[in-house]
């Protein structure tokens, strides 16, 4: 068996139509959220997805079989991720054999290192390897977990990151993850608008409830160390991806002067040698690799390793808004719980907004995949063509932070 055709594609998934009217419309639609480039506060202080960067839309990686079968995966960031797909990728991995992922992935690994191999290098990578993935399920007839190690437990235990606070408490999550609205630039004021923040969200879940915060690389190591000093009493469970991902020495004097508050990062870091770097300095206590992102399954699991020797666990960025992600964390007996990105409207129950037909959904605050082949993805072919281009985006497909 050999791979007959890698290309990038779009996916044309149905728009969920709820039959539940919103309460109000989610805080994704309204509430700011900083990250680097907020320190032009007057042009970029909104909504991620708006900032340069960030854009480009879903980029999906379809590898097909000589039988006919094939998988899919994707991945984000445009028209640069799906042209090293097709011009980078796809020549290199055609003809070769779909099973020997870790020489695929090495292979791809290898071809970008004179331009880089983080980077969009890495996200299209993720697209391709999460593909061959789903091509191996499917072939073999099992779900990705069970290729994996198997399942690891019933279900996978979640917290949601957002605003909403009350609609993910009705949901049944016990543990949250609040937005960051606070650049370095802004000073004591932006030290105090999160403080209040994080104290009437304490005084909202109780005190049993795991909080976190979650800065998307908008702090500098002074401000990060006044904010962990400023939220000390609130007893987050972490402080997130405070830092941007180059500064390693900014990473490990903030663990040395916060002993007190866990840090978490790596849904910018892309590839294990930048979270080896951080595990090996003891500058992180939670890794956050984007399975979409890092350069795939084959990468994540290569990262868990690292980290799991180290005793530190592994919980993915936005692990389970995609199916990709649930598989990995039901399997890793070291990622204790996931996040779910929660930015659609309250009231409308999330089963009613399944962004891609098959997936499975949180209830009660956790959640299971199913047993279907590959990673459980129910899509037609019909809806699947040659990228052309950015799709309209849907909030509900995308974690940003």
């Amino acid at each position: 068996m050999k791979i007959k055709e890698i290309r990038a594609v779009n996916v044309d998934l149905p728009r969920p139509t709820p039959k539940t009217k919103a309460r109000r419309p989610s805080w994704s639609k309204t509430t700011p959220v900083a990250m680097p480039i907020s320190k032009y506060r007057d042009e970029f202080y909104g909504q991620p997805g708006s900032y340069p960067g960030n854009q480009g839309g879903a980029v999906w990686a379809q590898v097909t079989a000589e039988d006919g079968t094939w998988g899919l995966g994707r991945s984000y960031f445009g028209r640069p991720t799906a042209a090293i797909i097709d011009d980078i990728y796809a020549p290199l991995l055609i003809g070769r054999d779909p099973f020997a992922i870790e020489h695929l992935n090495d292979l791809m690994w290898r071809a970008t290192q004179r331009v880089g191999s983080a980077g969009h290098a890495d996200v299209a990578r993720s697209a391709v390897d999460l593909a061959l993935w789903d091509l191996k399920g499917k072939l073999l007839g099992q779900p990705v977990y069970r290729l994996i190690g198997g399942p690891s437990r019933d279900a996978i235990p979640l917290y949601a990151t957002g605003d909403d606070i009350d609609w993910a408490g009705e949901l049944g999550f016990e543990r949250f993850k609040l937005t960051n609205q606070a650049h370095y630039e802004m000073g004591i004021a932006a030290l105090n608008l999160m403080e209040d923040k994080v104290a009437s969200t304490r005084e909202q879940i109780g005190d049993e409830a795991e909080l976190m915060i979650n800065p998307v690389m908008a702090y500098s190591l002074s401000f990060a160390v006044q904010m962990a000093e400023r939220l000390r009493s609130y007893h987050l469970r972490w402080m997130e991806e405070p830092l941007i991902p180059p500064d390693l020495e900014g990473h490990i004097a903030l663990k040395r002067a916060v002993p007190w508050m866990p840090i978490a990062t790596g849904e910018d870091h892309h590839g294990r040698h930048a979270f080896r770097q951080l595990i090996e300095n003891r500058a992180v206590d939670v890794v956050q690799p984007d399975i979409s992102w890092c350069g795939g399954l084959t990468e994540a699991l290569k990262i868990y390793t690292i980290a799991e020797a180290a005793g530190i666990p592994t919980i993915l960025h936005g692990g389970c808004n995609s199916p990709f992600g649930q598989h990995f964390s039901l399997a890793m007996p070291e990622s204790p719980f996931a996040e779910y990105w929660l930015g659609t409207d309250p009231g409308i129950p999330l089963e009613e907004l399944r962004p891609i037909p098959g997936m499975a959904m949180p209830a009660d605050g956790q959640l299971t995949p199913n047993d279907a082949p590959g990673f459980g993805m129910d899509i037609n072919a019909d809806w699947i063509r040659p990228y052309s281009g950015p799709a309209e985006v849907d909030v509900t497909l995308r974690t940003y932070g």
